[in-house]
């Protein structure tokens, strides 16, 4: 690895709790087999200091940031600029130092759509179900919808789910009790049930043959969703492959150079070791 010196970028996520992260893993092997002289760290910010961390960041010149829960929304206002597509969505996940201003991008719905493309091809007229109603959750919803597929977002508030719905346009709400009664093709849980815990949103009778779930938990690698969906004879997406997906981008948005995903994807199974 080469030595850090003052002319070194700085980059980093800013999330809270950070123990989980493996951000910094992925991004520091990219930086190395590109040549590019930068460093990614986590920065464990709490909800009430993250106004306080993009002062730092500004302060410090760092170059790129990614942002991660609870922060995703949040984050908005106190950036110089957010693109079209992170305004639309009404969460950014990716902070990127040009000149002197702060701007405001999301990643998270081209790596969710990528992923699942990947797994089970065009998702245009498959009926799709978002489980949750956060910032991951309107990254999800608003890909499915751009690929041309009928969107559902289901949440324990259905308040929350009726106000995504509202905002993004052309998507249904419900309660999350509504969950055995939809038709899907696709399903994705963006929720944090069955992170480092043997739990599912779904109920298995309600998982159907055919269908592709995905997770975005990542941690454990098969969560019991995907290890149920699998048994029901469903296609399944791991959080890995989001989130792989969504860290190359970042780094074209920054360098404008091609990331070795392969190696990213490494990258993070050792560290999850």
């Amino acid at each position: 690895m080469r030595p850090i010196t003052p002319a070194t970028a700085l980059c980093g996520i800013l999330l809270h709790p950070a123990g989980h992260t493996r951000s910094p893993a992925m991004h520091n092997a990219a930086f190395e087999a590109l040549g590019v002289d930068a460093r990614y760290l986590a920065f464990d910010v709490p909800p009430a200091r993250l106004a306080d961390a993009i002062a730092g960041a500004r302060a410090l010149r760092i170059r790129q940031l990614a942002v991660s829960i609870p922060h995703k929304e949040a984050v908005l206002p106190l950036l110089d600029a957010v693109d079209e597509t992170a305004r639309r969505i009404g969460a950014v996940n990716t902070v990127t130092l040009r000149g002197d201003r702060l701007e405001g991008a999301n990643t998270d719905w081209l790596g969710a759509v990528r992923a699942l493309e990947a797994a089970g091809g065009p998702l245009a007229g498959r009926r799709a179900v978002v489980l949750g109603a956060g910032g991951t959750a309107r990254a999800v919803t608003f890909g499915l919808a751009a690929r041309g597929a009928r969107v559902t977002v289901l949440n324990r508030t259905p308040a929350r789910a009726e106000a995504l719905a509202r905002e993004l346009g052309a998507v249904e709400a419900g309660p999350l009790s509504a969950l055995g009664a939809a038709a899907f093709d696709v399903l994705v849980n963006t929720t944090s049930v069955g992170l480092r815990a043997d739990a599912s949103p779904v109920p298995a009778e309600a998982l159907r043959a055919g269908a592709l779930v995905m997770d975005v938990v990542y941690d454990p690698p098969e969560t019991r969703l995907l290890r149920d969906a699998r048994a029901r004879g469903c296609a399944t997406v791991p959080g890995r492959a989001m989130l792989v997906e969504q860290a190359a981008e970042q780094l074209r948005l920054w360098t404008g150079l091609e990331p070795p995903i392969d190696l990213m994807a490494q990258a993070f199974d050792a560290a999850g070791r």
